[in-house]
């Protein structure tokens, strides 16, 4: 198979492209401004396209002779998203799909996340709703690209496949190396009203992209994490006693948010990022929690790590 990898350059589409470089696969790898890692550029199984999501005209070339689109690529620590993600949540996947039918692509894949269906818990997890209303922009754009692209793809060659994915853990993993610097320097904090969390491994993740390639018949909208959700809370204090630092401090609320925005006026002043914002704290204390019956049927039964115990040691 031939597969398109936007976001190539980035964190989650990086591990991909290099688990599957190894696989039989030719990787066709999406890059706009952000260079390729040095590991995956002589790879004699990988073709590297220049395009850009905002930029329609660009997108036949890559997507030609393609048999699926994993789709990874967009924005996140910059000032004042609710500027920019209805462009690059919404937008990309909206100028990208259309590429896709039009090119006769068997298989357009987004990854997304279980926040888009609102608080979710052990008792009521998210499934395949697309007609909830999330709090956050973060998840309100996200929602929105998923609506289209079942949309857009529904009566057409191309099959829609959503992974709502819980929190993806593993060494190399951006939001994991961030979480081990600031519990190192006594700089990590996490708000005090319990936040469900449902984990998932970053090999387990992998797999079950892969499975999302490569079986026969997958379409919809498939929430997938592991067997063991957990409070936000508790899933930091493991991994401080795993690497052997102080516990998260807790604080209130507003302290995060007023944090966000501190963060988001120095960006904005500076031209630099933003590595908290108040969506981001806001889309960061709704509780989600996954039904992951589909994925265990019909995506991957064994998980390798079913518990965060069990994958300690990815850490």
């Amino acid at each position: 198979m031939r597969i398109l990898i936007t976001g190539a350059a980035g964190n989650l589409g990086g591990f991909l492209a290099r688990d599957l470089a190894r696989g039989p696969h030719v990787l066709r790898l999406m890059v706009h401004r952000t260079r390729l890692a040095e590991d995956l550029e002589p790879a004699t199984s990988v073709e590297v396209v220049r395009a850009d999501l905002g930029q329609p005209e660009t997108l036949p070339a890559a997507v030609a002779g393609v048999d699926a689109i994993v789709h990874f690529a967009g924005v996140l620590f910059r000032p004042f998203p609710e500027r920019f993600l209805p462009t690059t949540n919404l937008q990309y996947v909206v100028n990208l799909s259309q590429a896709a039918v039009a090119a006769g692509v068997g298989r357009f894949i987004l990854v997304s996340f279980p926040h888009v269906e609102g608080e979710t818990t052990p008792a009521v997890p998210a499934g395949a709703a697309i007609d909830r209303l999330p709090i956050s922009v973060h998840a309100q754009t996200r929602l929105a690209a998923e609506r289209h692209l079942l949309e857009r793809c529904s009566g057409t060659k191309t099959a829609a496949v959503i992974l709502r994915s819980g929190l993806i853990y593993g060494r190399g993993v951006l939001m994991i190396e961030a979480g081990r610097r600031l519990m190192r320097r006594r700089m990590l904090g996490v708000w005090r009203r319990p936040t469900w969390i449902h984990p998932l491994s970053l090999p387990d993740f992998l797999s079950c992209v892969r499975a999302s390639i490569e079986k026969p018949g997958i379409s919809g909208i498939y929430p997938i994490a592991d067997g063991h959700p957990m409070t936000l809370q508790d899933f930091l204090d493991t991994l401080a006693r795993h690497w052997g630092f102080a516990r998260p401090w807790r604080a209130p609320a507003p302290l995060f948010y007023a944090a966000g925005l501190a963060c988001e006026i120095w960006g904005a002043l500076w031209g630099t990022s933003a590595p908290l914002t108040r969506d981001f704290i806001r889309i960061g204390m709704v509780s989600h929690v996954c039904d992951t019956n589909r994925m265990r049927a019909e995506l991957v039964r064994d998980l390798a790590y079913p518990t965060l115990d069990d994958g300690l040691g990815l850490l």
